[in-house]
Parts: C-alpha cells; sequence; structure tokens
C-alpha cells in the first residue's frame, strides 16, 4: 500500500461505473493507494469480477448493485456502503456513454436528431453520471465535512468532437457542472474535480478505433496520428490523476480544475 502524500489509507471510495474498464482501473488505482472501495453499478457479475481482483491483491472492495438514474437507488446504496465500511470520503463518476442514434454520421442532418436519443445520452452522463451521486453522496460528505469528488468528463467537452454531438455536448455539462460544485462547496471541506481522458480503447468505443482484424480504423489512424505520443491510452494511466486529486493531502488545494490525460492530443492544432 501507499505511503506519504498519496496514502489513501482510512479513506472509503465509492466508483461509479467501476465495473467498466476506466472506472475499474481507477478502482483498482485506489484500493492500491490504501482506500477502502466501493463498486456500484448494475451488473453484479462484473461488480463480483471487479471485487475479486481488488481483493486478491490485497486490497479491501464491496460491490452495491444501484441505478444512477435513480435517486432512491442511490440513496440506498449510500447507505448500505455507509453501513459496512464507514464514512464515503471520494467519489467517482465513471458512468456515462453514448446512443447510437445521437450521433451523426457523414452526411447525416443534424435538424432530424431524434431528441429522445439526445435525452438519453444527457441522462446518463450528466443526470445519473453526476447529477444524482452527487447530491447523494455530496449529502453525506458535506455532513461530515469532507470529501474528493471526481467526475470523468472526456476530451470532447472541451473541443467538440465530429459525430458524437450529443456526448460532447453533455460532457461539457459535466465540466461546467463540476466548476460550479467546486466554487458552492469550497468552504465546506468538499473539493469537486474532473478528469477528461483522452482515447482509451474500451466496449464502447473500440469498433470505432479498430477493424475487425485488429487494425486501426481510418478514424483510429486519424486519432493516433494527431496525438504526439501516438498510441492510445491505457486504462491504469488515469490512476495517478485520480489518486492525486482524490488524496486531501497531495490536492488539498485543488478544485474546480479538469485534469486532461491524453498523450498530447489537445496540444495538437494541425
Amino acid at each position: 500500500m501507499a505511503n506519504g502524500p498519496f496514502d489513501l489509507t482510512g479513506d472509503l471510495a465509492v466508483v461509479i461505473g467501476g465495473t467498466g474498464g476506466l472506472g475499474g482501473a481507477m478502482a483498482s488505482a485506489l484500493a492500491t493507494a490504501g482506500a477502502k472501495i466501493a463498486i456500484v453499478g448494475r451488473s453484479a457479475e462484473r461488480g463480483a469480477e471487479r471485487v475479486e481482483a481488488i481483493n486478491s491483491t490485497g486490497g479491501q472492495a464491496i460491490f452495491q448493485a444501484a441505478d444512477a438514474l435513480s435517486r432512491d437507488s442511490l440513496v440506498e446504496a449510500r447507505d448500505a456502503i455507509e453501513s459496512q465500511l464507514g464514512a464515503v470520503s471520494i467519489l467517482v463518476n465513471a458512468a456515462g456513454g453514448n446512443h447510437p442514434k445521437a450521433t451523426l454520421p457523414p452526411g447525416s442532418d443534424f435538424c432530424s436528431l431524434p431528441i429522445d436519443a439526445w435525452q438519453s445520452v444527457f441522462d446518463l452522463n450528466l443526470v445519473g453520471g453526476v447529477l444524482l451521486p452527487c447530491q447523494v453522496f455530496g449529502q453525506s460528505m458535506i455532513a461530515k465535512r469532507r470529501g474528493s469528488i471526481i467526475n470523468i468528463a472526456s476530451m470532447s467537452g472541451m473541443t467538440p468532437l465530429s459525430r458524437v454531438v450529443a456526448y460532447s455536448a453533455a460532457k461539457a455539462a459535466v465540466i461546467n457542472l463540476t466548476q460550479f460544485l467546486a466554487r458552492e462547496w469550497a468552504t465546506t471541506g468538499i473539493r469537486v474535480n474532473a478528469i477528461s481522458p483522452g482515447f482509451f480503447p474500451a466496449e464502447q468505443n473500440r469498433a470505432l478505433l479498430y477493424n475487425e482484424d485488429g487494425s486501426l480504423s481510418p478514424r483510429g489512424a486519424q486519432i493516433i496520428g494527431h496525438t504526439p505520443m501516438s498510441r492510445f491510452g491505457k486504462p491504469e494511466e488515469l490512476g495517478g490523476a485520480v489518486c492525486w486529486l482524490a488524496s486531501q493531502a497531495a490536492a488539498s488545494f485543488v478544485t474546480g480544475q479538469n485534469i486532461v490525460v491524453d498523450g498530447g492530443f489537445s496540444a495538437v492544432t494541425i
């Protein structure tokens, strides 16, 4: 386990979306730093796999099923977690995703984009992805006057990427809400920050980045060509940023920030 300013021994981290690739990697990093972990998600099978992976390496983790779009479900999850492991001091909001009908393939008409698909993307990334978890777990943190909330935004939340129009707009809202909450809760003992990952292959974007034979797709090759480090990110490479932001000792004066982890993608203009 970790020592020094990145030692999270005594902290309890709730990772919503911890059953996914990126959320799971961040949960593992927090566990390695000494935090107890509560994986929150909808898949008990995948949650059990993540818990086993953490516990088998000396960590302490549990799984709690919850629907991030339901306040009642999140309240039940919070109460169950705290009854087992104590006070929540770290919240990572890693749930999110896109809807195929909320994208704009080349030649498509923005004016015909279905509003229900647009709304579903905002519900997933903003309402269930940040708003409701921050309200429910933030209430508990404020009562104890201690906590770090880390929202997972996106590169596309800063500069909208082509095609993923609803996702880009929703992630821009995540960054904006992060800044608002950081200002709102600055004197309550709660810090609120965001991490914007660059391109990390995962289930939801693998078909976009790779062909069926494993070679780069045209889109994937374009992204690699725009990334100074000439590769995609690895999930474990988000661990340093999440542990830094989670640590009261290491990041006590850091709030309202959007930390970009992108291999230099955002530094390239042409």
